[in-house]
């Protein structure tokens, strides 16, 4: 059996990047503000990354702890990516006019979207998932040290 070419490598993956810069562009052809539809989508996309990049994390920190560190520098600062996609949800008026700031996170109170998984729900379900390997610290601690050999 002959391995994969570098170019059928990650198939999914690649497609998902080239969804979010077909995306990118035609939000930037149209401007329109983010709505909850728009944040809760991308929130999903981020926590199916951010699973990835654990199961990454996990598979390479043990043969290459050097790297393994740099997966989990990008693992917490994701995750607080998805957090901030989270809130921004929650400040973003509703299509009914509902919502506010100070709209709390409410998993039970099934808001608007899918019934299958909400955005509260979801953020709930990688919440649990990233604190049972990280500490409240380290997930409000900006990245300090961080090297990289790569010239800027």
């Amino acid at each position: 059996m002959n391995a994969p070419r570098p170019t059928d490598a990650h198939p999914y993956l690649r497609a998902a990047t080239a969804g979010l810069r077909h995306h990118a562009r035609a939000h930037t052809l149209h401007g329109a503000p983010a709505d909850r539809l728009h944040l809760d989508t991308l929130h999903a996309h981020l926590t199916a990354a951010h699973q990835l990049l654990d199961q990454l994390t996990d598979s390479t920190r043990p043969p290459h702890p050097a790297a393994g560190r740099h997966l989990v520098a990008a693992h917490l600062r994701l995750w607080q990516a998805t957090a901030a996609v989270h809130d921004a949800f929650h400040t973003v008026p509703a299509d009914d006019g509902e919502g506010s700031a100070a709209e709390e996170c409410r998993p039970e109170r099934l808001p608007e979207g899918p019934l299958v998984l909400t955005i509260c729900q979801r953020h709930l379900a990688a919440s649990h998932a990233i604190r049972r390997k990280t500490t409240p610290t380290d997930l409000n601690t900006p990245l300090q040290g961080h090297t990289t050999t790569c010239g800027q």
